[in-house]
């Protein structure tokens, strides 16, 4: 534990026993050993983390808090450069262009962090962070088949297949120039979805085409050192590809193929001194499946959004006890969408300081803050955050903090125009059309969330231990919701009843919308515990356990019924074992029944609580150059509905190949 080295909770090089905040790190062995290779996958394994999957490509990551679809309080980060969507905020994981095994670790904050890294990392951030050229030297090839279950209670045997490949060289030519490029594609058929009635109603699922994915990718790097040896250049250029379901609100949408996410970055250091300019571009197109425009045909999402970073970061060591960092940024966004013409432009800056203060050898003191301005919300933002660290022996850490963090109305939460034409029947008539209009809203607030923490880290021997318990304080959180309904007094256009059925069906809680939109929502308190425990076994052979638990949101000014609601329980178990050529690796995790309410009105309901198993083994050749292994998840193949719109995942078995050259 002692040489963890991370850079995500304070934008600098520190060791995991001083970062101001509560951090998990996945280190590339883990990575590599893994049963689930997928970076969401992985996080699974993280206390604090509520991970969930809903079709073949979609997947949302939160931490401390219910997850949904289209979750916007994280912020995920590859190599330090932003990832996540600027028009709404949220993370497609499948847009990350990099592989597993080039993965070198997984920096995981659990708790806010907008003191240093600004909007959106509100509620966590995972910092993915790849090998450089020169620690990937050599030319690999990664090729993974296998299938899972679909089959449906009763019935015949039905596989899903799947099949990637990934391709990667890297070469050091002098002592001063590296390079790599790399290329990939992952293909998977779609899961099965539930059919009949939602759980507890008399609500049908409704029917659609199910898709699969594919996702191609392709990523190239080179990394050049001047003459001084103290200063760097890094460019770096990918494009990912991806095509499936998303689930939203408005249900599910239809990512075709084509759709793409590409950037371009470069970065300069000189000692301590980082500046970094990053592109990130989007162009997709997303029918939506179960919704019709004003004009009968079916909605067609349009997305295209550049965004534009410069951003610098900075450390100094004053008067031998004071590690000062500061840095800013700025960003600049054009959006063109097919649904949201009210505007085109969005700016927002920020720039940040901390001290950390060495009093001694038991104690250390960090203050910070960072000031950000958005011009949708018209203000600055102030994120402070103070952390104070007791160390009653070298290798133990008591950490008490105080955070701030918030989240800026993205660009569809200020600006969505659309019409939606609803169907639902009514007594005596079947199918009554009625249209619903669907408004951004130019004048939300941000939300803020207060958190207040303690936590523990210690190093006894072989053995890791890690506690923590907070209470997170959310205000002004922003939620689609019904904003208006049709009365008897302002009935649709040719309503066919009489007027006061309307009423009626609102006194029943099945009122008709007439407007759907963005508001703010009052205040929720949100408190929880996590307990870890790692432990190496041998120097071949490691365990961990751990456990969280989560109290259901307390919501004040509105009705608990407008969240989703986390488990209560998740409790993480696994075990590797790597001796000579051969490795194996086995976890379980436990997750209690969630609340979903997120995605079309009438669909909410309670998700079963599941257990899921997974497990590896592999072995390497003697000379290095090849190794084979089989990952299994879900072993036991239980009907896993990880959101109650979700898709139904049971047992997935892959076959892998790795070849060195």
């Amino acid at each position: 534990m002692d040489d963890i080295v991370v850079v995500t909770a304070s934008r600098r090089e520190e060791q995991l026993l001083n970062a101001p905040a509560t951090m998990t790190v996945l280190t590339a062995e883990t990575i590599a050993t893994a049963p689930d290779q997928s970076i969401t996958g992985l996080l699974r394994l993280v206390p604090g983390l509520n991970t969930v999957q809903t079709s073949a490509r979609d997947v949302n990551v939160t931490t401390r808090a219910a997850t949904g679809t289209l979750s916007d309080s994280m912020l995920v980060l590859l190599d330090g450069r932003s990832v996540y969507q600027d028009l709404f905020g949220f993370v497609l994981w499948d847009f990350l262009p990099i592989d597993p095994t080039e993965i070198k670790q997984i920096e995981v904050i659990r708790g806010p962090a907008s003191a240093v890294w600004g909007a959106n990392a509100m509620t966590g951030v995972v910092n993915v962070i790849a090998k450089t050229p020169r620690e990937l030297q050599g030319t690999f090839v990664d090729v993974r088949f296998g299938q899972f279950d679909r089959s449906a209670p009763g019935g015949s045997f039905d596989g899903g297949g799947l099949f990637s490949v990934n391709a990667s060289h890297a070469a050091a030519p002098s002592d001063r120039f590296a390079y790599k490029v790399s290329a990939g594609l992952l293909a998977q058929e779609p899961f099965r979805r539930p059919t009949g009635t939602l759980p507890g109603t008399h609500t049908d699922y409704p029917a659609f085409t199910n898709k699969g994915t594919a996702q191609p990718r392709f990523d190239a790097r080179a990394d050049y050192d001047l003459a001084d040896g103290q200063q760097h250049l890094i460019a770096a250029a990918g494009v990912s590809g991806t095509e499936g379901i998303i689930h939203t609100g408005l249900g599910p949408l239809d990512v075709q193929r084509g759709s793409t996410f590409s950037y371009g970055r470069l970065t300069y250091s000189r000692r301590k001194l980082k500046v970094q300019f990053f592109v990130n571009a989007l162009n997709a197109e997303t029918p939506v499946l179960l919704q019709r425009g004003s004009d009968g045909a079916p909605l067609d999402f349009l997305f295209e959004n550049q965004a534009y970073d410069v951003e610098f970061s900075n450390l100094h060591l004053w008067r031998g006890h004071h590690l000062v960092s500061y840095g800013g940024n700025y960003r600049h966004n054009h959006f063109n969408l097919s649904f949201a013409r009210a505007s085109t432009a969005r700016d927002e800056g920020g720039a940040y300081g901390q001290d950390e203060i060495v009093l001694s050898e038991r104690y250390r003191w960090i203050v910070g803050a960072r000031v950000d301005r958005f011009d949708v919300i018209g203000k600055a933002v102030l994120s402070p955050r103070t952390t104070f660290l007791i160390k009653p022996r070298r290798s133990q850490t008591i950490r008490l903090s105080f955070n701030r963090a918030f989240r800026a109305p993205s660009f569809v939460n200020s600006y969505f125009d659309t019409t939606i034409v609803n169907s639902v029947d009514l007594p005596g008539v079947n199918g009554y059309q009625f249209a619903t209009q669907a408004r951004g809203n130019d004048r939300l607030k941000e939300e803020r969330l207060t958190a207040y923490e303690a936590g523990y880290i210690g190093g006894f021997g072989r053995t890791t231990l890690g506690a923590a318990v907070y209470v997170n304080d959310t205000q002004n959180m922003i939620q689609f919701a019904t904003t208006s309904i049709y009365t008897s007094a302002s009935p649709p256009v040719h309503w066919p009843l009489p007027p006061a059925v309307l009423d009626s069906l609102a006194a029943e809680g099945r009122a008709l919308p007439s407007s759907i939109g963005y508001r703010n929502f009052e205040r929720i308190t949100d408190r929880g515990l996590e307990l870890s425990a790692d432990v190496r076994l041998t120097a071949g052979g490691s365990a961990f356990v751990n456990y969280s638990w989560q109290d259901r949101p307390r919501p004040s000014g509105f009705d608990i019924a407008e969240l989703n609601l986390p488990p209560s329980h998740r409790l993480n178990a696994g075990a590797t074992v790597t001796r000579g050529r051969y490795f194996a690796s086995v976890s379980a995790s436990l997750v209690g029944r969630a609340f979903w309410q997120d995605t079309l009105p009438g669909f909410d309901g309670w998700s079963a609580a599941y257990t899921l198993v997974n497990g590896s083994v592999g072995v390497r050749s003697s000379d290095g150059q090849m190794a084979v292994a089989v990952r299994a998840t879900n072993i036991l193949d239980g009907n896993i509905q990880q959101h109650i719109f979700g898709d139904l995942i049971r047992r997935r078995v892959v076959g892998e190949i790795h070849f060195q050259f």
